[in-house]
């Protein structure tokens, strides 16, 4: 009998587009990377049968969800067709045969098993998920309690964290972006720039697939964050493990600091900084806000991050993610990437 990663495993091994046949609402909530959303029913009809089935049975559902399907059948299979089709143009190069639909839906029921058996029809080769997102989902969790060997990247706000991550992801170094992942700086500033953040659930199992695909016994290097980011949350056993792991600290002179955050933060519209700097008014203090807005309309960048600066400096005080082990790494002035792989590797052999 397969364990639920080996299901997993077996379902991803084929080679073709990977459908998701549930409500826009419930892949909304979370769902497979990578996949396409073709639902067999939208949100309403999907109420409707629900209601169906508690009130009057599941035959009643099936036959009102049949009704529906009989009125969008063409339409349906031309959006799995060209699914396949986009899927054949876009690995012409890497790929020769039929692909494989890979179709799941809440529980690997009846709305997978019909879209399945409907493709058959017309030859086109289909595998369903065992258990449907719900095992899935249940993978996801269970992703969070290994023991991760995870070092953490901690620094004051303009110390370059996130692009040093990247620095490192390029040079094959096992990387987690919870930022990049939640679309969101973890500050007030946080979502300028960025796609709206998935929603929490999805939050999770994107670190899931990030996860999936490193060697536990190598080092993982992440991001120090609090709990939350923006709306997403990052998975308590999972941040318990980064609570407790060891930490590079970053440290960088403040000019190099304020001109990370000029350079970062001074393409986006005046009007939203000056929101941003709204939101956190009470703890800037009105006379900084005041200092910080104006500077902001005149475009005296350095001034408006230096306001904010003291600000950030003094909530990094209360930063708990990896404090119990730290090795501090200055990086004042320091561009050259060789030089900058060499301080992390003395750290990562200790």
């Amino acid at each position: 009998m397969y364990s639920k990663r080996e299901e997993l495993e077996n379902f991803r091994i084929f080679k073709g587009p990977l459908i998701d046949v549930r409500s826009p609402g419930e892949y909304y909530k979370g769902n497979m990377s990578n996949s396409i959303n073709i639902p067999l029913f939208d949100n309403e009809e999907r109420s409707i049968i629900g209601t169906l089935y508690k009130k009057k049975g599941k035959e009643k559902a099936i036959i009102q969800g049949l009704e529906f399907i009989e009125n969008k059948i063409d339409n349906l299979l031309n959006k799995l067709f060209d699914a396949i089709n986009l899927y054949k143009e876009s690995n012409s190069e890497n790929y020769r045969g039929e692909p494989t639909l890979k179709i799941y839906c809440a529980r690997g029921g009846m709305r997978s098993l019909s879209i399945s058996w409907l493709l058959n029809k017309f030859n086109i080769n289909t595998v369903t998920l065992k258990g449907g997102y719900k095992g899935y989902r249940k993978w996801t969790l269970e992703s969070f309690n290994k023991e991760w060997n995870l070092i953490i990247i901690g620094g004051k706000t303009g110390t370059g964290k996130t692009k040093l991550l990247k620095f490192l992801e390029k040079n094959k170094y096992q990387v987690i972006d919870l930022e990049g992942l939640a679309c969101h700086r973890g500050s007030t500033f946080g979502s300028l720039g960025m796609k709206e953040q998935p929603s929490n659930e999805q939050f999770e199992n994107l670190i899931a697939e990030k996860l999936k695909d490193f060697n536990k016994d190598i080092q993982i290097l992440v991001e120090a964050e609090s709990s939350n980011i923006g709306k997403c949350k990052i998975p308590h056993d999972f941040f318990n493990i980064m609570k407790e792991s060891k930490r590079i600290e970053i440290i960088k002179s403040e000019s190099n600091r304020l001109e990370e955050l000029v350079n970062t933060y001074s393409i986006y519209d005046k009007n939203d900084l000056i929101d941003a700097v709204i939101r956190i008014k009470k703890r800037l203090g009105s006379q900084r806000t005041k200092l910080a807005i104006e500077s902001i309309k005149n475009e005296n960048w350095i001034t408006v991050c230096k306001a904010v600066l003291q600000y950030y400096d003094k909530c990094y005080e209360y930063e708990k993610v990896g404090k119990n082990n730290i090795k501090k790494i200055d990086l004042t002035d320091i561009t050259d990437e060789k030089k900058i792989l060499k301080l992390i590797n003395e750290f990562l052999k200790l």
